[in-house]
Order: structure tokens, then C-alpha cells, then sequence
């Protein structure tokens, strides 16, 4: 059963389930056991440890016809990561050998057309397999060091948008063989038929994952890429203003603060004169021993130093 519904942090969980009784699964790659009694969507995330704005977009994002969210910084990357790994994780450890079982146990192997429909399925859990333990290893890891503020190489998640493609043409295959081959004996016609009602589950399962992945888990990447990005831009700019590894800001004066901040609005000699109540020479005098001590001489850099020092908000800055 379907229910599209917008649903929200102060809905009951239970809610969510009755109404969408597919997102069981889910909740175990999010790390939510069952047993939450009549708690919220809040209170049972909370209390699992799951982000709740995460977790609700990838719910009604699935649930929806794959409407895709608003993608924002407030989106929890971890959460992400960990609901994709244990998706991996369900989904290679379970799912695919218990399907394996439920064929074999609804095929002769005896016959020529079991064996056949056995290796078409060992081909598409080989390629399944191949796909998500390459993510495993390379998109994985590099999400975790982007968490974490480490460089990430030359890999990005565009690199990974590349080759992420579907894997669904096997499928496809072995669907249509087992429906065109259907065993006289009836026992094993009902087995293969509620074997092919789980297989076409596991593909609906499939592709929400896939959808998740690159319209909710590669954006959010991006973003945080693009957050390590301007921090690696502050960083440089903070190497620029340090020496020795000892903020130079420490050297000046109050005094000589107080004109750093002046000349970044805009002021100039006379206006700081005025401004501070000091002689028009004095002013003079402390810039040049502000440029000697930074060895800072454009108005840029002397705006970029105050901004890292936090002598004046970048809101303020006049561009």
C-alpha cells in the first residue's frame, strides 16, 4: 500500500508504516528498531540517533513518486551514509541470497532451463555485487574524509555521477525467462510465482535506492564540497595572516586595531584622525608600523586580516 502524504517530524511513526508498510525496510537501514510504540517521528529518530529532517526527506522523497527534495546543508551527510551502507549491507547479506534460495528451491536443477535461470541470476547479483562494493570503496570512503575536513584526491562525486548507471538490464532478462518458463508441477509453479512477486519487490527496492542516491545523497555531497572548498579558501587565507604560528594580530595595538578597522570601512587619514581623536601624523605613524608588522600594504589585505581576526563581520565588508 501507497499513501502519498507529506508526512512530518510531529506524525506518528506508526503512522508512516501503516500507511506505507514498504518503509519497514527502511527503518532498518536507518538503524530504527521496531518497538517505538506511539512515539513521533522526532522522538524516535532522536532516539536512534538519526537525523529527523534527513530522514523525512528520503521518506516522502521515496514514497512520492520521487519527487526530488530541496537538497540544503541542513541535509545530514552522515545520516545518508550510514542508511546507504546498511542498504548495501541489507541488500548484498540478505536479499540477494535469500532470492537465490527461493529459486532453488523453486527449480528443478535438474533441468537444463533451471540451470540456465540460476546463472542469469548469478550474473546480475555478480554485477549488483561489483557496483555497490565499488561505491563501498571508493565513494564511501571519500564521503567520510569530506566529513572529517580531509582532502579527497582527485575523486569527486562528479566522477561517481559518471559511472553510476543502472543495473536493472538482468533483471529485466531474468524476469521474463522465468514468466515464459513456468514448471507444470503445481507446487513449484506456486513457489516460482511468489519467488517472481519477490524479485519484482527487490527491483522497486532497487531503483528507490538508486533515486535516493542521486537525487538526494550526490547533491548533498556536492554541497559539502563546496563547503570544504571555502574552507580550504579560509584556511589559505589564514596561513597568509600567520607566521611562525603565531597570529600576527597579536603584535598590534588595541590602537592600532582600531585603525585596521577604520581604513576597512573606508576612512581616510584625517576621517581616523577625527574618528579616534588622535593627531592626523599619529595615524600615519600606526600605519606604517601596521604594514611593518603584517607586512600587509593593499586595502585588500588589510580587509581580508580583519576579516579572519574577526575585527569586522564580512556582512559588513563594502565590495
Amino acid at each position: 500500500m501507497r499513501n502519498q502524504k507529506m508526512y512530518e517530524a510531529d506524525d506518528k511513526m506508526i503512522s508512516l508504516i501503516r500507511d506505507n508498510y514498504d518503509l519497514l525496510q527502511m527503518l532498518g537501514s536507518f538503524g530504527i528498531s521496531l518497538g517505538f510504540g506511539d512515539k513521533t517521528v522526532r522522538e524516535t529518530c532522536e532516539m536512534n540517533g538519526v537525523d529527523t529532517h534527513t530522514f523525512l526527506a528520503v521518506v516522502n522523497f521515496t514514497i512520492n513518486g520521487f519527487e526530488a527534495p530541496a537538497v540544503s546543508e541542513q541535509m545530514s551527510v552522515g545520516t545518508l551514509l550510514h542508511y546507504l551502507e546498511a542498504s548495501h549491507a541489507y541488500y548484498l547479506d540478505f536479499q540477494l541470497p535469500f532470492i537465490r534460495r527461493e529459486l532453488e528451491e523453486s527449480l528443478n536443477s535438474r533441468d537444463t532451463m533451471g540451470q540456465l535461470i540460476l546463472r542469469l541470476y548469478d550474473e546480475y547479483a555478480h554485477e549488483i555485487r561489483r557496483h555497490m562494493l565499488y561505491e563501498q570503496k571508493q565513494l564511501f570512503p571519500y564521503v567520510e574524509a569530506l566529513l572529517e575536513g580531509r582532502p579527497g584526491g582527485n575523486y569527486s562525486v562528479e566522477t561517481f555521477s559518471r559511472h553510476h548507471g543502472q543495473t536493472d538490464k538482468l533483471l529485466r532478462e531474468l524476469k521474463s525467462v522465468i514468466i515464459k518458463y513456468l514448471p507444470g508441477d503445481p507446487l513449484l509453479n506456486n513457489k516460482l510465482t511468489a519467488t517472481l512477486h519477490d524479485i519484482y519487490n527487490n527491483e522497486q527496492w532497487l531503483y528507490a535506492h538508486a533515486q535516493v542516491e542521486d537525487k538526494i545523497f550526490v547533491p548533498a555531497i556536492a554541497l559539502l564540497e563546496q563547503k570544504n572548498r571555502r574552507e580550504d579558501v579560509v584556511r589559505n587565507i589564514q596561513d597568509m595572516v600567520f607566521k611562525n604560528g603565531q597570529q600576527q594580530g597579536d603584535a598590534l595595538s588595541e590602537r592600532e586595531r582600531d585603525v585596521v578597522v577604520a581604513l576597512v570601512q573606508g576612512m581616510s587619514n584625517k576621517e581616523i584622525a577625527d574618528h579616534l581623536c588622535i593627531a592626523l601624523n599619529t595615524v600615519i605613524t600606526h600605519r606604517r608600523n601596521i604594514a611593518r608588522k603584517l607586512q600587509i600594504h593593499s586595502a585588500a589585505g588589510l580587509t581580508i586580516y580583519a576579516i579572519v581576526n574577526g575585527l569586522v563581520d564580512i556582512s559588513a565588508v563594502k565590495l
